[in-house]
Order: structure tokens, then C-alpha cells, then sequence
């Protein structure tokens, strides 16, 4: 397996993982399916807020993608982005979440991030304790502010502090 920089050619992959995630889970909160138009959108948008995609390909397929945005749309925040980190389900439990992270992790830190957040559907028991792993901390949980498949879903918050800089940078 390798992590790489995903490229437009990767959208139709990165759909079709989405997609399962929304149709067959819990982790997207969205009832709709996207087309790879939608993803390239996406990916471009990404790309121009300086953001990273990246993929995981193995034998020349994708099978997983991560990427982080703004946390909020803030100037106060500018220092915090959160992730998205998705696997094809024929390919779970490979460890290629946890490479793909590392990676994203690697990457906030690069450009100067001092914060990743991770909002995780409460029942994901294996991604909350994978980013226990990575060093992350349960910093809020937010009951019932969701719903997917008729029921209520719990929100946990996650974060990495990802450097120990004692003052923000101060806008120009």
C-alpha cells in the first residue's frame, strides 16, 4: 500500500467510498450519494484552501482517502482543521485508516495547524479508539444532535494538539 496525494483521476474511487459510507453507515451524516462531479468540486475546493487530499492505492487501486478543511469558518479558528478519513469496506482493518492519518497528522503540522478535530458518530467504537492511539482526547460528546437511519445519533468530539506553540500567529 502507499498514501499519496490524490489527483482528479481519484474522484470516481473517492465517491464511490463516500457513497458506500452514506448508504451502508453512520460516520457521514448525509442521506444523499454524491457523483464524482461533486468530488472533483470538492477536491479542487480542498486544494485551493491549501488543504491535502490524500489516498491510499494498493495494486493500483484506491482504497481509501483522508483530507481535513477549516474546522469553523472563523478567523478564530484558522488554526484548526478537522479531518475526514474514509476506507473501502473490503479493505477495513488493514491499518490503512490509521497510515492515511498519520499522514493527514504529518501534513496539519507541515502548514502550521496547532489543533485537528475529529467529530466521530458515538457507536464508531473502532475509530474513537484509533484515535485514542494517535493521541487524541475525547473533549465533548454531544447527545442526539443527529439522525440516520430513523434513529438519533450521539456526536463525539476528538483532538490532537499538534504543536506547543504558546501564542497564535496574529493575522497580517
Amino acid at each position: 500500500m502507499i498514501i499519496r496525494r490524490a489527483t482528479a483521476e481519484d474522484c470516481a474511487a473517492i465517491a464511490d467510498i463516500f457513497n458506500y459510507a452514506v448508504v451502508h453507515t453512520a460516520a457521514i451524516w448525509n442521506d444523499t450519494t454524491v457523483d464524482t462531479e461533486n468530488r472533483l468540486a470538492w477536491f479542487y475546493q480542498r486544494g485551493n484552501a491549501g488543504y491535502p487530499v490524500l489516498v491510499a492505492q494498493e495494486n493500483n487501486l484506491v482504497v481509501g482517502y483522508a483530507s481535513f478543511g477549516d474546522w469553523r469558518a472563523f478567523d478564530g479558528f484558522r488554526h484548526t482543521v478537522e479531518h475526514s478519513v474514509y476506507v473501502h469496506p473490503d479493505h477495513h482493518g488493514k491499518g490503512i485508516g490509521r497510515a492515511l492519518m498519520e499522514h493527514l497528522i504529518v501534513e496539519a503540522r507541515q502548514i502550521g495547524k496547532h489543533v485537528m478535530v475529529a467529530g466521530i458518530e458515538s457507536q464508531n467504537a473502532a475509530s474513537i479508539a484509533l484515535h485514542h492511539k494517535l493521541g487524541f482526547t475525547i473533549t465533548a460528546q454531544m447527545p442526539q444532535v443527529g439522525t440516520k437511519f430513523g434513529r438519533w445519533l450521539d456526536l463525539t468530539f476528538m483532538q490532537l494538539q499538534l504543536d506547543n506553540r504558546s501564542e497564535p500567529d496574529l493575522l497580517p
